[in-house]
């Protein structure tokens, strides 16, 4: 654990909590706790079943079985699923981690989304350092994931809402496509699918909302959410023919769209330390990765406020 950065984090949170109103916040010094810890060493870069994998899993389990209003949709919480990877490795028993909230009004889902695995241990960096944290890559979605679970499971939704931490994605988005194959509803009951993934730094103080070219209903909604925000909410990364700039299939929400669910992914461009070691919680920018997160609740307030509830 990064203890100094860790001190520095504990003076600042009485600043950065007063910066939000209660209501539609987060719990800024958990968010920081959970991101710590899910990039942490003692997790190596949590492969998919990995020891590393297995105790984020453990750890994910146990905050989101803790919340009040949480339900089961698989037994024990867990999606199971096995897959056949790179070189005809086998992947048994992979698991997408899911936690349901019925909404106050509408039968309707909002299914949020982000991966928890990463690469593992690998190629080490010039400094020696082997472990490929992922921090941002995508410890961030997934602690912004349970801090968003734990607000909507004291201030319930108008629309039933699931949160789903998913594994495998580093690996061809395998538990999002093992969620949308043996999904408990039928598909178009799915109003909307809000995937996080790299969501705790930028040097421009920019967040996108990718999908919107496909979903322009949605845009008037974030817009008016988001007006005047830190960080600035932008919209693009999703213009079909412009290759890597086109995010709609390079993250979970991909596998949704193949079958026709709409969906609004949160991320940030790439950076230097994307896909290395170096991708550290010293590097991630604490006032950025709150504000990005409230942003995201603020967005899926109005969404939940706004969408048709039949």
């Amino acid at each position: 654990m990064h203890s100094n950065f860790s001190k520095f984090l504990f003076l600042f949170f009485g600043l950065l909590n007063s910066t939000f109103s209660h209501a539609q916040s987060v719990d800024s010094k958990e968010l920081l706790q959970h991101l710590e810890f899910l990039s942490s060493d003692a997790l190596a870069g949590r492969k998919p079943l990995s020891a590393g994998s297995m105790e984020a899993r453990k750890y994910i389990l146990g905050e989101l079985t803790s919340y009040d209003l949480v339900e089961p949709l698989y037994p024990d919480f867990i999606q199971r699923f096995s897959f056949t990877g790179r070189n005809q490795t086998k992947y048994e028993d992979a698991a997408n981690l899911v936690a349901f909230i019925p909404g106050s009004g509408s039968r309707k889902l909002i299914v949020v989304t982000a991966h928890y695995d990463h690469v593992g241990v690998g190629k080490p960096d010039a400094a020696g350092d082997s472990i490929y944290n992922g921090t941002d890559d995508n410890a961030s979605g997934t602690a912004a994931l349970l801090e968003l679970a734990k607000y909507f499971s004291k201030n319930r939704p108008i629309h039933s809402m699931m949160f789903v931490a998913l594994d495998a994605e580093e690996l061809g988005l395998r538990g999002a496509k093992a969620l949308v194959e043996d999904f408990p509803y039928p598909l178009d009951q799915i109003l909307l699918n809000v995937n996080m993934d790299m969501i705790s730094r930028s040097d421009k103080n920019e967040l996108y909302a990718s999908g919107t070219h496909f979903y322009p209903q949605f845009k008037p909604i974030l817009e008016k959410a988001s007006k005047g925000s830190s960080p600035t909410l932008m919209f693009g990364h999703d213009l079909p023919g412009t290759g890597r700039e086109d995010w709609t299939n390079q993250s979970d929400q991909g596998a949704f769209y193949a079958k026709k669910v709409p969906h609004i992914y949160f991320g940030v461009e790439d950076h230097e330390d994307y896909h290395k070691p170096s991708d550290e919680f010293e590097k991630i920018k604490p006032e950025f990765y709150i504000n990005a997160v409230n942003l995201v609740l603020k967005c899926i307030l109005a969404l939940d406020s706004e969408l048709p509830t039949q």
